[in-house]
């Protein structure tokens, strides 16, 4: 029993040094033009989780040659390469798959929580006149 609460306290302090955020005073955090880096953990590769603005965006990793950010398999010579590649990538990745998205029709709105509704849904939901097809008379 008191092994296990150890084990456990141990766990929560080592995750609380892991996660960090870029404003704590014992993080250890590099800044680079547009992100701020903040280091996980990690020998070889050492981690960095890639802050912009107040968004964690993902992790990159520094090499012994060079840095990289798991998403486009390239080399990067410097961390702020690494950081914009997956910055771009994941623009790239967003816009397409909202391109290929197709907008939820009013029947799928009406099943959504009303709290989560945009004002252009609830506009929809306003206009929308449910087809009466599959009534039955009790």
């Amino acid at each position: 029993m008191i092994s296990t609460f150890l084990q456990q306290t141990e766990l929560e302090e080592s995750l609380e040094k892991i996660l960090l955020p870029p404003s704590d005073p014992n993080a250890e955090v590099q800044e680079i033009p547009g992100y701020k880096l903040v280091y996980v953990n990690g020998a070889c590769p050492r981690n960095y989780r890639v802050y912009k603005a107040h968004s964690m965006i993902r992790v990159i990793f520094q090499h012994i040659t060079h840095w990289s950010n798991g998403v486009d398999f390239l080399r990067y010579a410097e961390p702020v390469d690494a950081a914009v590649g997956l910055d771009e990538f994941l623009k790239v990745a967003r816009v397409s798959t909202t391109a290929s998205e197709q907008p939820p029709t009013e029947e799928e709105l009406l099943d959504k929580e009303f709290d989560s509704l945009t004002n252009d849904e609830w506009e929809r939901l306003k206009r929308y006149v449910p087809q009466a097809k599959h009534l039955v008379a009790a």
